[in-house]
């Protein structure tokens, strides 16, 4: 017994530090398959979970919310350690994954239930998002306006299981959806200049 108490006491010493800190942020960019894989394969990136968020209807199916009648966007929610990986460095993350530009939805997925947005939980979210979205639109790499918004976190909704880690499920369907969206043509144009 004495043993366990010295234990519990000498365990009670180790610093803050060792105690893992994760954060979420929540990014829609179309797509939610599309979003899922670019961001997984970051180091510090713990989880990335497809859902629907901004709308008005608790607990939304992906049947509604792909009609566009429930207010809500396809999205990810990023779990993420911020010991590893920045805000910052995910905010450059989703600019690369998106054209900024549509207001009408993303690539072949047109309605608003697709557009792109990012959904912040602090000032200092909304802060660091505002100006990655500034310094996107002062570096003139589109011609048309960014377009993306920049909203206030609501409620996230995980979609159903079938969604989630959708390309590494259904790896052939997802890279023939993806090949057929016209995204990575896209953003190869844009990116690799």
């Amino acid at each position: 017994m004495f043993y366990r108490l010295i234990l519990i006491f000498l365990m009670s010493l180790l610093p803050l530090a060792a105690v893992e800190k994760t954060e979420t942020a929540i990014f829609a960019g179309g797509c939610f398959w599309c979003m899922e894989s670019p961001f997984e394969k970051i180091n510090g990136v713990k989880e990335v979970i497809s859902g629907y968020t901004g709308g008005s209807k608790e607990n939304p199916t992906y049947e509604e919310v792909s009609s566009g009648t429930t207010g809500h966007l396809e999205a990810i929610q990023i779990i993420y350690d911020p010991q590893k990986v920045s805000y910052n460095e995910l905010l450059s993350i989703f600019w690369k994954q998106i054209d900024p530009t549509d207001a009408d939805g993303q690539f072949v997925d047109r309605g608003k239930q697709y557009r792109s947005a990012i959904f912040y939980k602090s000032k200092e979210e909304k802060a660091l998002a505002e100006k990655s979205k500034q310094n996107l639109e002062k570096s003139k790499r589109f011609n048309s306006p960014i377009v993306t918004e920049i909203i206030a976190a609501t409620t996230f909704y995980p979609a159903e299981d079938y969604h989630q880690d959708y390309y590494k499920k259904n790896p052939v369907r997802y890279n023939y959806y993806r090949y057929g969206s016209g995204r990575d043509q896209f953003l190869k144009k844009v990116w690799d200049k």
